[in-house]
């Protein structure tokens, strides 16, 4: 698949992330535990880590507040980076040593783009945006996630990585399906 679907995932997410006002920074978020500041956190710091993840390089350990500055800017900057670091020759094919694993570019770059991915789904549910995001990239997302997703990384919010699947119907948008899939209530 290559990098093309995380880059998609990066330009749905940045629609979303440049909607989002100061007023709405202290609104709930489908992540329970997460506010749209630490949702934003989480995304931008996000492309600051794949970038790094993808380049060998060790991500940093300080945790800017995104939010309180150019969040927009920080995550064309972080998220630029990251594309450039995965579409480097050889990147696919090289081990990346992860805080949860060693796997190959080819698995991590589509573990980058669902984050990327859903995390903007979250942001648009909390902040009144449409969410029906890039079906057809939705559903790739999903067929690419339900073998890699196992119930041992399900657990409740704050605890395991995944919540429990939630319901939903299989007529709704994709990104929604993907979002249940994921552990959101949608």
């Amino acid at each position: 698949m290559g990098v093309e679907p995380f880059e998609r995932a990066v330009r749905s997410t940045r629609a979303v992330i440049g909607g989002v006002t100061p007023e709405q920074l202290t609104l709930p978020t489908p992540c329970a535990s997460w506010q749209v500041s630490d949702l934003i956190n989480h995304i931008v710091g996000g492309q600051f880590f794949f970038a790094a993840m993808a380049s060998g390089e060790k991500p940093s350990r300080d945790r800017p507040d995104f939010s309180a500055g150019d969040f927009v800017g920080d995550f064309e900057r972080g998220s630029t980076a990251a594309i450039a670091a995965f579409d480097e020759p050889g990147a696919m094919e090289r081990t990346m040593h992860l805080p949860f694993g060693d796997m190959p570019g080819s698995v991590f770059v589509n573990i980058a783009a669902t984050d990327t991915f859903i995390h903007g789904w979250d942001l648009a549910k909390a902040t009144g945006q449409p969410a029906d995001l890039d079906p057809d990239l939705a559903a790739a997302l999903l067929v690419g996630a339900r073998p890699f997703l196992s119930d041992s990384l399900r657990g409740p919010e704050g605890k395991a990585s995944f919540g429990p699947e939630q319901p939903c119907a299989s007529d709704a948008p994709h990104a929604d399906q993907l979002a249940a899939f994921l552990g959101r209530v949608v």
